[in-house]
């Protein structure tokens, strides 16, 4: 039925208070595929409750089989259309709502219960602008009444008005309560101590609820790192970079930036053995989306609902928004970015760094601001990978720009361009380092190693500490406590192997 035309005779409106010369607006798609997901799955209904509010649907035969589904929740009974069309023959409403035929064809429409909060958002607004139009109808009857006051009927919309308001703020429904929680939950409960998607807990490559981005230059191997999360999260294999990845239920590829290459990139990794999985558990979308992120901030969650997806791959930043300079449209991606993010949905982001200076250093280390486009983009996002390396060469270097909680790296790592997997250079592992130096190393030893010789500045020399430290932590190293300068000059802290290191096998 097309959305927004009339019901016909036999399907009356909530609001019959007179004859209305404005159509009411509603969505009876919507409403049947609330009502089908909450059939399907009984705390559905604790999620769309608070939603929906009273009285938010058109069709009387909906609003009855909703307060059916009601009274089974609180008495926490079974909700599927067999017990439910039990309970309304009990209560006479059967016939009424359409049989039990018409109870079955809700329960089958083709809706998953992953987006049942979006449509239950729609037929709230429909109900509040019935109500809005119910009022405006009533106000243009009582305007041209013999006699009428202004004044009085001013201060009737008024109060009309306020108490709708109220109403809605009271029942805990609409934009200004629906993702409001008490402190306590907000910290125990909406998952923050959760297990990350990629890495450890003291090395966190994608956390859970945060976006992870990976940039660098074309060719350097970003799509090829992705590719090995998303089979990594689809249970392929078990880890990346020798870090685990958490599995998935689905994953939908956004593929906009040249499908046929990433199909091809793909490929290199893919089985006859795998052809169950691939069809079930990842959906690609080939080419533009049928709008830009900036423009429909909702769009990324609605396609995650659409396709049952808790992961979604944005291949690449740069074809999902209007322009990467503006900085109110990459506010306007964080927006969509967040909002998906909220509905459960995890993100993963590959993105072009700025374009080299022909006088800048060769080798210089990735810094946050040489990521293209405007500096929201990775302000929003959770942790941010950089690759670095040359255009098709093998062996490129993975920096962590932004971590979330200890840092990863930086990596020496090497593409197998062949086979699309990618391994970890065994001579920049500091653990490995530390065991084939046995008179030990200080801080500003393992910095200067794992940039490549020069001068290490005080940031690397921290980072590679926080290195040893972890190794003194878990065993494998031990630490000298250095000499405080003076007049004689100080020495710095030394870490050695453990006798457990040097025994174990390399």
């Amino acid at each position: 039925m097309p959305q927004g035309t009339t019901l016909p005779p036999q399907t009356p409106s909530h609001f019959d208070e007179g004859a209305s010369p404005l159509e009411q607006p509603f969505n009876v798609d919507a409403e049947r595929a609330v009502l089908g997901a909450c059939m399907h799955k009984a705390d559905v209904i604790d999620a769309v409750r608070p939603i929906l509010g009273d009285d938010a649907f058109y069709r009387p035969a909906h609003e009855t089989i909703w307060r059916a589904l009601l009274a089974q929740r609180r008495e926490d009974n079974p909700t599927d259309p067999i017990v439910l069309t039990e309970l309304l023959q009990q209560q006479g409403d059967l016939q009424r709502v359409g049989g039990a035929a018409y109870v079955f064809e809700l329960a089958n429409a083709p809706y998953g219960t992953g987006s049942a909060e979006h449509h239950a958002e729609i037929v709230r607004e429909k109900a509040e602008l019935r109500r809005l139009v119910t009022s405006a109808v009533r106000t243009l009857q009582r305007a041209q009444e013999p006699g009428a006051d202004p004044e009085a009927i001013r201060a009737e919309v008024e109060a009309e008005v306020r108490a709708e308001r109220e109403r809605a703020l009271a029942s805990g429904q609409g934009r200004l309560s629906r993702f409001a929680r008490d402190g306590w939950s907000f910290v125990k409960e909406t998952g923050a101590d959760t297990e990350p998607l990629w890495g450890t807990r003291e090395k966190t490559v994608w956390a859970s609820g945060e976006s992870l981005m990976i940039v660098g230059a074309p060719g350097v191997g970003k799509t090829t790192l992705a590719h090995q999360v998303v089979f990594a999260r689809l249970g392929l294999q078990e880890t990346v970079l020798e870090m685990p990845v958490a599995p998935s239920r689905r994953v939908l590829y956004l593929a906009m930036d040249r499908p046929k290459q990433i199909a091809k990139a793909m490929a290199r990794r893919v089985f006859q053995t795998d052809e169950k999985i691939l069809r079930e558990r990842l959906v690609v979308w080939e080419g533009p989306l049928p709008a830009t992120l900036d423009k429909e901030p909702d769009l990324l969650a609605d396609l995650a609902a659409a396709h049952q997806a808790d992961t979604i791959v944005i291949d690449s930043l740069k074809d999902a928004v209007s322009t990467m300079v503006d900085d109110s449209l990459a506010v306007a991606f964080h927006n969509a970015r967040n909002r998906a993010l909220r509905s459960g949905v995890e993100i993963m982001e590959l993105h072009h760094q700025r374009k080299a200076s022909a006088d800048a250093p060769r080798g210089q280390r990735p810094s946050l601001d040489q990521v293209y486009g405007s500096t929201w983009y990775v302000s929003g996002a959770g942790s941010v990978l950089f690759v670095t390396g040359k255009a098709g060469d093998p062996a490129v270097t993975l920096h962590h720009l932004k971590t979330s909680t200890g840092e990863v790296g930086p990596l020496d790592v090497t593409h197998d361009h062949v086979r699309g997997t990618t391994i970890v250079d065994p001579t920049k592992d500091p653990a490995v380092l530390l065991r084939n130096a046995p008179g030990g190393l200080s801080a500003r030893d393992l910095a200067t190693i794992l940039i490549g010789g020069g001068d290490p500045d005080r940031a690397d020399i921290e980072k590679a500490r926080r290195h040893l430290s972890r190794l003194v932590d878990s065993g494998l190293a031990t630490k000298a406590d250095g000499i405080a300068g003076g007049t004689g000059g100080g020495q710095q802290a030394r870490y050695y192997p453990s006798a457990r290191h040097l025994t174990a096998v390399g």
